[in-house]
């Protein structure tokens, strides 16, 4: 396979470069804002210049850009460090794919350009505390009262809650059918009365995930997507995504900055990067950040020509997290004593390694924990024998818990 940019990609390389150059917002111009009005900033100038969600339509403010011309437009902005936007992961990542399946002509119109531009945040409504791996045990109900249907019950670990304007959201319509029958999926305005939004501090400090809970929400029939009882199909559609997004990283402790870390420190009052330990890590971190490259280009190539991704993107989660750790773990042994100071004013990079160190166990569990992940390898991909499941073919409502039902 040939991945030297043909003609065409190299003149939208140095497009994308050229207008990268001239519109990066400097630090001058980013001091002193708030990070969720730094990445509006940022979100909105490359909107309004057709540099965001390139491959989207372009009715929907994108630009119809192939795969391979997204991969160029991320390599090019990564050149970048530091620039704001992962606000937006979620609703470009998870929700729009969703609502371009899923929704009617009118609901695309109206949300997907604003996701696209940034002026509306998404968030993701689907674990809860007793329905988190177990997603299709969710206990969240929905029942229908005329034209509308009336929400009650708790979500648990919704990254951006707290900021978010619109959410996704499955919940069970249906008891007394199996778990999986029995669920519908919509979208809700955050600000909806009944909506109360807790944040949950982590043990990095940050307070990402929250709490959400649902007292008499009511939401429209219009926005459901899917029929009643579809909620798992419309699910899966967001879980692939999910898994890609996740999997495709997003975390600035890449190879790259542990690479140059290692050139920079010394082992013995040598450089770290001649230790025949410290090169084999490197060497094997290499390779896997190189196939999950790859491996996410086959993702692309895939939404490209109109597929969902399949459940190969498990593999991206599977490795890429637990990579992310191991590399932030053994900078943070590099940097001796030093990796113990959490004050960014004091430590190396602004205490990247720190931060996501202590951060990343979230990311692990996020859209499924890393044994779900090798279930769905196992089982959807290598096509081995299903995990047993005593609820099977059972309603919902008749299987055994320790709680409530």
């Amino acid at each position: 396979m040939d991945f030297s940019d043909s003609p065409k990609e190299a003149a939208f390389r140095a497009e994308a470069k050229a207008w990268l150059a001239s519109n990066v917002p400097s630090a001058a111009e980013l001091d002193g804002l708030d990070p969720l009005t730094a990445a509006k900033l940022w979100q909105k100038r490359k909107y309004d210049a057709g540099w965001a969600c390139i491959t989207w339509p372009k009715e929907f403010g994108g630009r119809g850009a192939s795969a391979i011309e997204q991969v160029i437009w991320n390599q090019e902005e990564s050149k970048f460090q530091g620039l704001p936007g992962g606000v937006f992961s979620i609703g470009q990542g998870m929700a729009a794919p969703t609502l371009m399946t899923w929704a009617n002509d009118e609901a695309k119109a109206r949300f997907i350009p604003k996701l696209a531009s940034g002026e509306e945040i998404w968030c993701q409504l689907f674990s809860e505390p007793a329905g988190g791996s177990d997603l299709a045990a969710l206990r969240t109900r929905a029942v229908k009262d005329g034209d509308e249907w009336v929400i009650n019950g708790q979500k648990i670990w919704t990254s951006g809650a707290h900021y978010s304007d619109w959410a996704i959201l499955v919940v069970r319509t249906d008891p007394s059918v199996p778990k999986h029958k029995g669920l519908t999926y919509f979208y809700i305005n955050m600000k909806s009365p009944g909506v109360e939004v807790k944040p949950i501090k982590q043990i990095s400090g940050e307070a990402h995930f929250n709490e959400v809970y649902f007292t008499d929400v009511r939401v429209p029939d219009s926005q459901r997507l899917g029929a009643v009882g579809q909620g798992w199909q419309v699910s899966l559609t967001t879980l692939m995504n999910e898994r890609a997004s996740i999997g495709a990283g997003g975390s600035a402790v890449g190879f790259d900055s542990v690479f140059k870390l290692a050139q920079k420190v010394e082992i013995d009052d040598r450089p770290a990067i001649e230790n025949a330990s410290v090169r084999a890590k490197l060497a094997d971190w290499y390779c896997q950040e190189s196939g999950l490259r790859y491996t996410a280009y086959r993702t692309l190539t895939a939404l490209s020509r109109g597929a969902i991704p399949g459940p190969e993107n498990s593999i991206g989660k599977l490795v890429g997290a637990p990579k992310t750790q191991d590399m932030a773990s053994f900078a943070m042994d590099l940097l001796e004593q030093a990796g113990a100071i959490r004050d960014e004013s004091l430590s190396e990079e602004m205490a990247l390694y720190q931060n996501t160190y202590l951060s990343i166990p979230g990311l692990r569990i996020a859209g499924g924990t890393d044994e779900i992940m090798a279930n769905i390898i196992a089982e959807r991909v290598l096509g081995l024998p299903q995990d047993v499941r005593v609820d099977k073919g059972i309603p919902f409502s008749e299987v055994p818990t320790g709680g409530a039902k």
